[in-house]
């Protein structure tokens, strides 16, 4: 049968026109003279219908023969139903030819409960599952928004090195290489490079994996990770705050313009991303330690949480029990800024009148997933800075070129970190950032 090749999401436009999909067998169920094919092409899931009446004898014995994960060619009519199961759905294929194109083995992946360490190993494999699809589809239109925005406002996209010679965010969570014979680190971020590209362009930002060599198991960390990074020129932390509240809503709104057939495969409630406008609330570090402390004393339960809010002293960092009560008070993502200057890291710009804290902003999401964006208003003074790598216990001869960039023309300059697995996570409801990227590593997880 010579008929076109199309693809399950475009069903939609070939109803009434006799078509070829080529896909996988997800599901298989036969009656008598029918087997009921449900039929997934990387784009959605569509249910082949054949009827022994309608086909070649060979071509249904082939249907009969077909197992979970097995590659066929199915061609037939494109035919509209409301009932039709399928992602989106809606439409179906009353098929007139099946070619088996290769029989697959017992599949190990069952529609039964599997341990999450058996998923794992078989990451290889659970991709295929609709919500792993689901999600991974919802991570590429992130992606997507991402770059989009930041190219059509101006920003250039460049490089900045893997392997580094010195620490950004602290030297505890470094994964060490060796260079040469000489020490050196899988980066934590690209933020140090970006801001010497900034005096040359302007607006930039990175994107690209980061290594943190964290000895957490939560479900919010990952041993290495995907973040966006925007540096600006002449910018201060309150217009810093202005961009990542455009940033992220346009993200959020993309995906729920673009995804709506996977946020349903994973049962997402899209009520609270739907208010995710700009613009934000804003609150500083005292007033949450001053929110968290009065619903320690009252007994406050933390959402999702069996205890109750946790006490904090000031100077402390946030817990993610305090980070999700924080956000549960307000109904979209809060800006929580001036965090205490011992907490954060050596670059950030202290406030002139109080220098026990700095320009610093987190963005917390609702909902739990804690913070997604991370930023400050950075310090533009060599002198300063001087200070701050020596008060830090760091070694001053790795940055020598980073103070040199304070020397030559300094300016105020701000940025920001986006880390893509939890957004991930919190535009798919995800439970664990594991299920954000294809191929995970975690603190337990190298292979496949």
């Amino acid at each position: 049968m010579n008929t076109p090749i199309v693809t399950i999401r475009s069903l939609a436009d070939h109803v009434g026109e006799q078509v070829t999909i080529q896909g996988w067998c997800y599901a298989k169920t036969a009656k008598g003279k029918l087997v009921f094919l449900q039929v997934r092409d990387g784009t959605g899931i569509c249910q082949a219908v054949v009827f022994r009446g309608n086909v070649e004898e060979t071509d249904f014995e082939a249907a009969n023969a077909v197992t979970q994960e097995s590659s066929l060619i199915v061609s037939g009519t494109v035919k509209a139903d409301p009932r039709a199961p399928g992602i989106p759905g809606g439409y179906e294929l009353d098929v007139r030819h099946v070619q088996l194109v290769s029989l697959a083995e017992p599949y190990p992946i069952q529609p039964k409960e599997h341990g999450v360490e058996f998923l794992m190993q078989h990451r290889h494999l659970w991709l295929r599952s609709s919500r792993q699809w689901a999600a991974m589809r919802v991570r590429a239109v992130i992606v997507r928004a991402i770059r989009n925005w930041l190219d059509d406002h101006g920003f250039l996209n460049v490089d900045t090195p893997i392997i580094t010679p010195a620490a950004a965010e602290g030297t505890t969570t470094l994964f060490q290489i060796d260079y040469h014979g000489e020490p050196a680190y899988l980066a934590q971020t690209g933020q140090l490079y970006n801001e010497a590209n900034i005096f040359a362009f302007g607006k930039v930002y990175c994107f690209g994996p980061t290594f943190r060599a964290e000895k957490s198991k939560t479900r919010r960390h990952l041993q290495e990770f995907w973040m966006v990074e925007p540096e600006i020129a002449f910018c201060n932390l309150e217009q810093l705050m202005e961009i990542e509240e455009q940033f992220v809503s346009y993200i959020v709104q993309r995906c729920l313009k673009e995804c709506e057939p996977e946020l349903k495969v994973l049962e997402r409630d899209t009520t609270a991303l739907q208010r995710v406008t700009p613009p934000f609330p804003r609150i500083t570090y005292d007033q949450a330690v001053e929110m968290i402390n009065a619903a320690a004393a009252r007994g406050e339960l933390v959402p999702g949480y069996p205890d109750p809010v946790p006490p904090l002293e000031w100077g402390d960092d946030f817990g993610s029990p305090h980070e999700t009560y924080i956000a549960a008070q307000f109904d979209k993502p809060v800006f929580v800024h001036h965090y205490p200057t011992q907490v954060k890291a050596f670059y950030m710009e202290p406030e002139p009148d109080r220098p026990e804290v700095c320009r610093s902003v987190d963005l917390l999401a609702p909902e739990g997933y804690g913070e997604i964006t991370g930023g400050s208003e950075r310090i533009s003074d060599a002198e300063k800075l001087i200070a701050a790598i020596q008060r830090h216990h760091l070694p001053m001869e790795p940055y020598e070129w980073y103070i040199d960039l304070r020397r030559y023309g300094s300016v105020v300059h701000s940025g920001f970190g986006l880390g893509v697995e939890r957004t991930v996570a919190w535009i798919c409801g995800l439970d664990h950032v594991r299920e954000t990227i294809a191929f995970p590593r975690t603190l337990t997880t190298m292979r496949p």
